[in-house]
């Protein structure tokens, strides 16, 4: 006697049917938790606040501006604000009772002093603190147009000018011989490698000014993973066609340029900050940097000349960013968008690694050699080198 396995009967009505209950009855679960505690209301602890201040500025004279976000489980109620160590009033829009990842502006009429360090503690309704500090004391740049024209001329010093000066290199690389040029390709590469664990730092410490609820760190890794999984996925839509290599150039200058945007936002961010020095030191510390930065977006380029108005496209794709970044880290700092516009470029950048890991591969192939030989690593080494002895100028 044999039995025979009846077939399943496919019906679209049923099956949601069975995708929905299993989230109906979490659902029942979640509501009878929340309505009475499930029985375990007796061993809850203490409350936990948690409070995260984004961004302290000095708007006039006389006056101290505190951003804040409510990035713990519960409503927090701010009642008294210390500023040096002494109690003084204040106001909060919309309150100072701030639900859960609710956002609150204190404006304290503070008489702050000029150039000097102030410290301010917020102090909740259950005694907890949190402390915000004004490393320097200079009025915060408000929006005009003289004040635009400057921070724009700062973006181009450090981001357009020097891509500009490297591509200069230009008739020079149309010279070298096919090995040489191999070595340019692979210098290339080791500029982008830096330029990857750069943007990545870069990204990190943006992060680490984000409440807790947005988990910086798995942010930044999860979004350069699918940028890079986004990007080579479209470029494999070419069937494994070669990549033009005016194309790749492209590719290389949108790399850049997004990791430019994090140098803009850095120097923006120093000025706002009162780092007046410090920004200057910076323009002269990424001007001398990104000089190189041309010499990668024109390599893949020398074998045909794309003409003038693709250079200045490179140009300003590559150099453009620092003068954006300038203007938002000067005027309206985000740590979010910094923070994903620098997770974005992360992907961005390994995936012109691979791009131009692949014409370095064709290249030695057609060759009759290996990509792997003593030339091509001096590349690699040269780029990493380069970058990271300018980058000493440009840390601190």
């Amino acid at each position: 006697m044999t039995t025979e396995t009846l077939p399943i009967r496919k019906s679209a009505g049923t099956n949601w049917l069975l995708a929905l209950i299993p989230l109906l009855l979490l659902g029942v679960v979640l509501a009878y938790l929340v309505a009475t505690g499930g029985g375990l209301s007796e061993l809850a602890g203490p409350p936990v606040e948690q409070v995260s201040i984004q961004r302290i500025t000095l708007p006039a004279p006389g006056q101290i501006r505190v951003e804040v976000v409510n990035d713990g489980p519960q409503t927090v109620t701010i009642p008294q604000v210390l500023v040096d160590d002494a109690y003084w009033s204040f106001s909060a829009e919309p309150s100072n009772t701030i639900p859960r990842l609710g956002q609150a502006v204190f404006t304290i009429p503070y008489p702050w002093v000029a150039e000097e360090t102030h410290a301010v503690r917020l102090i909740t309704s259950l005694g907890v603190t949190f402390d915000g500090e004004i490393p320097v004391a200079v009025e915060s740049p408000t929006p005009s147009l003289s004040l635009f024209t400057r921070f724009g001329l700062i973006g181009i010093y450090v981001g357009v000018v020097p891509v500009l000066l490297g591509m200069l290199w230009y008739p020079l690389l149309r010279r070298l011989s096919r090995q040489a040029l191999d070595f340019i390709l692979a210098l290339t590469v080791g500029l982008l490698v830096f330029l990857a664990v750069g943007t990545w730092l870069d990204a990190l410490e943006f992060a680490g000014e984000l409440p807790a609820f947005w988990q910086g760190a798995p942010l930044v890794f999860f979004v350069a993973l699918a940028t890079l999984g986004v990007l080579l996925a479209v470029g494999s839509r070419g069937g494994g066609q070669e990549r033009p290599a005016l194309q790749i150039a492209y590719l290389i200058a949108l790399g850049i340029g997004l990791h430019n945007l994090g140098e803009g936002l850095a120097i923006g961010a120093a000025y706002t900050a009162g780092e007046a020095a410090l920004g200057t030191f910076l323009v002269l510390g990424f001007t001398l940097h990104n000089i190189t930065e041309g010499v990668g977006i024109a390599a893949p380029i020398v074998r045909k000349n794309p003409g003038l108005s693709h250079f200045a496209l490179l140009i300003l794709l590559a150099g453009g960013p620092a003068l954006l970044g300038t203007w938002i880290g000067g005027f309206a700092f985000n740590p979010v968008w910094a923070t994903l516009f620098l997770a974005v470029g992360i992907g961005a950048i390994l995936q012109v690694v691979w791009e131009v890991g692949k014409l370095l591969v064709r290249s030695s192939q057609q060759a009759g050699g290996s990509a792997i030989n003593w030339m091509n690593l001096g590349g690699l080494g040269a780029g990493l080198a380069i970058m990271y002895l300018t980058a000493v100028l440009v840390k601190f």
